[in-house]
C-alpha cells in the first residue's frame, strides 16, 4: 500500500499582487517538501507534502518528480492519474498545458506535452515498440453533464462501470495516435474553446490516454485539470455564470467529501464513499479508489492577498496524502483466469442474462423498476455476476431512500409554508371581517340618529 504522491506549486507573483503588495509573501520556504504558510491574522503553518516548487520551478522539474513514475507504470498496464486543483489563476492550467499545447518552446511545455513526449520516447525505447497501441479521447465536465471534445454532439455522456476496465465514459471518441505531435495536434483541435472556460473559470478539462500492451493488457492514463476551487463570493459571478460556478463548487465539494470518506474510516467498519455524489468523483473513483497511481499538484499563490485560498487548497492536499492505494495491472486474463466468471460482450445481453436471474425471485413489475433505475444511474455496464448486480441494486435503494426523504423534507418545508401562508390569509380575512362589522355598526348607528 503506498500513499497518493501530493505535490504543491507556488507560482511567481502576478502584476496584480505586485502592485498591491509588492513582493510581499506569505509563504516562508524550509526545504524541497516543508514551508511556513501565514494565514490573514498572521497565524503561522508548518506543513509538508512529497516535493514542494517554489517559484521559479522549472516544468521539467515537476514532470520528472510527479508525471514520469506514472508514465512509465501505463506502460507496465499499470492505470495512473495526475490532477491539477487550487483556485483560479494559480498556475494550473499552466502547469498542465504551459502557454500554449502546440506552440510552445521546450522549457515551457506542461505536462501533457510532456506525458505524451514521455509516452512515445517509452515505446520507441522499448524492445517491441509496435505491440503498443495509445488511443485519446477528451471530455469536460460542465454543470453535470460529461461533454465530448472531439465531437460535440455527444453532450451528455453516461459514465459506466466494468470490472475489467473500471470506470468508463461510455461511447466517448477514441483517437488512436502514433507519435506526439499527432496526439498534441488532437489535442489542440478543442484547445481554443477550451481556454475560452478556463478562463470563465467553469471547466474540469481530462485527456484520457489508454494504452494497450498487445492482446491482452492495457494502462488508462487520466490527466484532470480541475475548474477554480475559490468561493464564489470572490469570483464575483452573477446570473447564468453563477449558477455555472455554484454546480462547479458543488463538484468540488462532492470531491472534498469523498477525500475526507477515505481517510476518516476506522479499520474493520467500512465507510461509505460518496462517489456517485457527483460526475467528478464518478469518473475519479479508480484514481482516488486506491487502484491506480495518482498525483496530485496544489497550485497555490504565494501573495497575502490569497492566503485563505491558498490554505484551503493546501488543507484538501495534505488530506488526500493520506490516501492508500494498492495499485495492479490491468489485464483481461484476469477474467479469463476464472472460471466462475462469464464476459460478455453484449450489454444487452449481458443485461437479460443478470434480469432473467432477478426475475427468479422478483416480480416482473420490480424487475422494470430496477431496470429503469439502473439505466438512469449508468449501472448496466457488462456486469459480470449477480453479487455485482445486487451490490448495485443496494446503492441504488440507498440513493433513492435519501432521494425520498430529501423529497419528504423539502415537502414539508413546502407544507408548512403553505400553512404560515393560511395562518396569515386567515388573520387577514378576519381583520377584514372585523373592519367592516366595524363600519356596519358605525353607518347603522349614524342611521339611528
Amino acid at each position: 500500500m503506498s500513499n497518493m504522491k501530493v505535490c504543491v506549486l507556488f507560482r511567481p507573483l502576478n502584476s496584480k499582487e505586485l502592485s498591491e503588495f509588492g513582493d510581499a509573501v506569505s509563504v516562508q520556504g524550509i526545504n524541497s517538501e516543508s514551508f511556513i504558510i501565514k494565514d490573514e491574522k498572521e497565524h503561522e503553518f508548518d506543513l509538508s507534502f512529497d516535493r514542494v516548487f517554489y517559484q521559479g520551478s522549472e516544468q521539467a522539474d515537476i514532470y520528472e518528480f510527479l508525471a514520469l513514475p506514472i508514465v512509465q507504470g501505463a506502460l507496465d498496464a499499470i492505470n495512473g492519474t495526475i490532477i491539477t486543483y487550487g483556485q483560479t489563476g494559480a498556475g494550473k492550467t499552466y502547469s498542465m498545458e504551459g502557454p500554449s499545447i502546440v506552440d510552445c518552446e521546450s522549457r515551457k511545455k506542461g505536462l501533457l506535452q510532456r506525458v505524451v513526449d514521455g509516452l512515445f520516447e517509452a515505446i520507441m525505447k522499448s524492445e517491441k515498440p509496435n505491440k503498443y497501441t495509445i488511443k485519446l479521447s477528451m471530455v469536460e465536465i460542465y454543470m453535470e453533464k460529461v461533454r465530448d471534445l472531439f465531437d460535440l454532439s455527444k453532450d451528455n455522456i453516461q459514465i459506466k462501470e466494468s470490472k475489467v476496465h473500471g470506470i468508463i465514459l461510455n461511447g466517448t471518441t477514441e483517437v488512436t495516435i502514433s507519435n506526439s505531435a499527432e496526439a498534441l495536434q488532437s489535442l489542440s483541435v478543442r484547445e481554443n474553446e477550451t481556454m475560452c472556460f478556463h478562463m470563465r473559470r467553469f471547466i474540469r478539462f481530462g485527456s484520457d490516454m489508454a494504452v494497450h500492451v498487445a492482446e491482452n493488457k492495457f494502462g488508462k492514463l487520466i490527466l484532470v485539470d480541475l475548474a477554480g476551487s475559490e468561493k464564489v463570493e470572490k469570483t464575483g459571478a452573477e446570473g447564468k455564470i453563477l449558477e455555472e460556478a455554484k454546480t462547479i463548487n458543488q463538484s468540488l465539494t462532492a470531491l472534498g467529501k469523498v477525500i475526507n470518506a477515505m481517510t476518516s474510516s476506522t479499520p474493520g467498519k467500512p465507510t461509505h464513499i460518496p462517489y456517485r455524489d457527483s460526475k467528478l468523483t464518478r469518473i475519479l473513483q479508480d484514481a482516488l479508489g486506491g487502484y491506480s497511481q495518482t498525483a496530485l499538484l496544489c497550485c497555490c499563490s504565494p501573495s497575502p492577498s490569497n492566503s485563505s485560498e491558498s490554505l484551503s487548497t493546501l488543507r484538501f492536499g495534505a488530506r488526500a496524502k493520506h490516501i492508500k492505494a494498492s495499485v495492479h495491472v490491468s489485464c483481461k486474463e484476469d477474467l479469463a483466469n476464472n472460471k466462475d466468471v462469464t464476459v460478455y460482450t453484449n450489454v444487452d445481453e449481458s443485461r437479460e442474462r443478470i434480469l432473467a436471474k432477478l426475475r427468479e425471485r422478483m416480480t416482473a413489475e420490480d424487475v422494470q423498476l430496477l431496470e429503469e433505475l439502473f439505466v438512469l444511474e449508468g449501472i448496466f455496464f457488462d456486469p459480470n455476476s449477480v453479487e455485482e448486480m445486487e451490490a448495485a441494486y443496494k446503492d441504488v435503494t440507498s440513493r433513492t431512500i435519501s432521494s425520498f426523504r430529501k423529497a419528504v423534507e423539502e415537502l414539508s418545508t413546502v407544507v408548512e409554508k403553505m400553512k404560515w401562508e393560511n395562518a396569515t390569509l386567515k388573520a387577514s380575512l378576519k381583520a377584514s371581517e372585523e373592519f367592516y362589522q366595524h363600519q356596519l355598526e358605525r353607518r347603522s348607528l349614524c342611521l339611528i340618529l
